[in-house]
């Protein structure tokens, strides 16, 4: 049996979860909520909640999870501070999941979509953005995750003819992306956020895997360099 605690707060949302998988199976407990620039109060609430329903000390845990973005700067950074603080005082492994990739794994989950094209608004015009094929239920990247303009999207090559789902935040600069990628999309979906709850299976996969890190070597993915400087001009 393996216990995993994750947590997010790279978007609008923030949202934690405990999943304890045995025999290949995962029952999951997870707490999310829309709080815009109230994931500090909310975050470690959340946390003791999900571990309280699942009657689970701090210390039972096997490892921790979080967000690791792309994302909110603030956001990643919250989720970051908490997780390694744990898995510090824990001794446990920490494990940074995408959220691009739990955003596609929830699509999947959730609505049995196969090709997503997952997209977060970055602000200053740009999208974070990745394209996925699930293989054996899990979301396969077709495309590194990158942040450019809408207009320069554009389908994996060789994979433009599926039918493709769009997820995320980022599909609200719908107006400004090229019309080959609106031809391609069969649905697209702007209100859907990543979840804590679908990140701790990703990690639990790394997990049982041997996929796991020590906490100071996991950093937040932010794909856009010098964030802070950026935003100030």
């Amino acid at each position: 049996m393996s216990l995993i605690l994750a947590m997010d707060a790279s978007s609008s949302a923030c949202s934690a979860a405990l999943l304890r998988r045995q025999n290949g199976d995962d029952e999951i407990i997870s707490r999310f909520e829309l709080t815009p620039r109230e994931h500090t109060r909310k975050l470690m609430p959340m946390i003791d909640e999900v571990l309280a329903e699942a009657g689970v000390k701090a210390s039972e845990l096997d490892a921790v999870c979080y967000g690791r973005g792309p994302g909110s700067f603030t956001g990643l950074r919250i989720a970051a501070g908490v997780a390694q603080g744990l898995a510090y005082g824990l001794g446990r492994p920490l494990i940074g999941v995408s959220t691009l990739q739990a955003l596609a794994l929830g699509g999947f989950l959730r609505h049995q979509y196969r090709y997503l094209f997952t997209a977060l608004d970055a602000r200053m015009n740009e999208v974070y953005a990745a394209a996925w094929h699930i293989r054996e239920n899990r979301p396969v990247a077709l495309m590194e995750e990158a942040v450019l303009p809408p207009e320069r999207l554009k389908f994996p090559k060789g994979h433009d003819d599926h039918d493709w789902v769009g997820l995320g935040s980022g599909w609200s600069l719908w107006d400004a992306m090229p019309a080959e990628v609106q031809a391609g999309l069969g649905l697209c979906l702007t209100d859907v956020d990543p979840a804590a709850a679908d990140m701790a299976v990703l990690a639990a996969d790394a997990f049982d895997a041997g996929d796991i890190q020590c906490p100071h070597d996991v950093q937040p993915v932010y794909l856009r360099d010098q964030v802070a400087w950026k935003k100030a001009r």
